[in-house]
């Protein structure tokens, strides 16, 4: 086709698509069978498919498109947010598209492909302490804040807070996983971090149909599962690190603590024999899922979340 041809009714849809940007790639990720156990249903939904590769693009893109309309951020403006990597990767890229600066705060356990994957995109990376807390005034949550603060014509989403954190994953990602399985789903199993994706995708399902399972897979080492004495755990991107009244724990039937030994152990098999090279969340949702197979028959129909790539890991040598 040419498409410097004067365009007719039947080219306009074409030329509308090759027309968007990066960010009208988000979302509508797919759904592969896993398995686990071939006498069941099980797929994961590959979020690491996304433009910045994970799922915070959908809820990192909504917030700043929300404060946009707001008049909260203005053109010329400076994103800065706290985050493990994803967050602050999605932010670099909507930042790079819309012409914002970006700056993120991080901690050391970051991986070096995600700090160099947001410096890639024109980003500021600020490495923090590993705090125990989210509170402690050194913490990498602590310093965006400071920041945020005393940057003129700044915002900072503040995923950890942010009610639309949720939102997003109520008005998008619920919807398309209840759309391709056609309303099938028995089970969802995610990550939990924010509480973001477990809390707007399980709303949104249980809207739907109240009795689909909502299982969140948390860090064993997190300020929840500790009961408030958290200690250091290696995989990012997961664990409920602080008492947050924005994670609807009341739309959560089930959380299961992971440790890094058992989210690590599921990452080269999920690579060698299943041709999945995900993330560390993703193989601590995975081992999760592997522990909730009993309770399992061959008419319920499971949707686990596989939040981010492999690749962003490799330099850990955990493969």
């Amino acid at each position: 086709m040419n498409l410097h041809q004067t365009p007719n009714s039947s080219h306009n849809t074409y030329i509308d698509k090759v027309n968007h940007h990066v960010l009208s790639a988000i979302g509508n990720t797919p759904l592969v069978n896993v398995l686990f156990d071939k006498s069941l249903t099980l797929y994961a939904k590959l979020e690491y498919l996304n433009p910045g590769g994970s799922i915070k693009d959908r809820s990192a893109l909504y917030m700043i498109e929300h404060a946009e309309k707001e008049g909260i951020l203005k053109p010329g403006g400076t994103i800065i947010d706290a985050s493990s990597g994803n967050q602050g990767i999605a932010l670099a890229m909507i930042g790079a598209v819309k012409g914002y600066k970006v700056i993120i705060t991080t901690t050391k356990k970051i991986s070096l492909e995600k700090k160099q994957t947001m410096q890639a995109y024109g980003a500021e990376v600020i490495i923090c302490q590993s705090t125990p807390y989210i509170e402690h005034p050194e913490s990498y949550h602590s310093v965006a804040c400071t920041l945020h603060k005393e940057t003129l014509n700044s915002f900072m989403p503040n995923q950890y807070f942010n009610p639309l954190n949720a939102q997003a994953h109520y008005s998008l990602t619920g919807p398309e996983i209840w759309n391709q399985t056609h309303g099938r789903i028995t089970h969802f199993f995610a990550a939990a971090g924010t509480g973001g994706t477990i809390s707007g995708v399980g709303k949104y399902l249980k809207e739907q149909n109240p009795a689909i399972k909502v299982i969140a897979l948390d860090a064993q080492n997190s300020f929840y599962s500790t009961k408030g004495n958290p200690l250091p755990y290696a995989v990012e991107g997961m664990g409920i690190d602080f008492d947050s009244g924005f994670i609807s724990y009341d739309l959560i039937d089930e959380v299961i603590p992971v440790s890094d030994e058992h989210a690590f152990g599921m990452l080269q098999p999920l690579a060698r024999q299943h041709g999945l090279l995900v993330g560390l969340t993703s193989g601590a949702v995975a081992w999760g899922v592997q522990q909730y197979l009993p309770k399992l028959n061959t008419n319920d129909f499971s949707v686990m979340i596989f939040g981010d790539s492999g690749r962003a890991y490799l330099s850990k040598n955990v493969y």
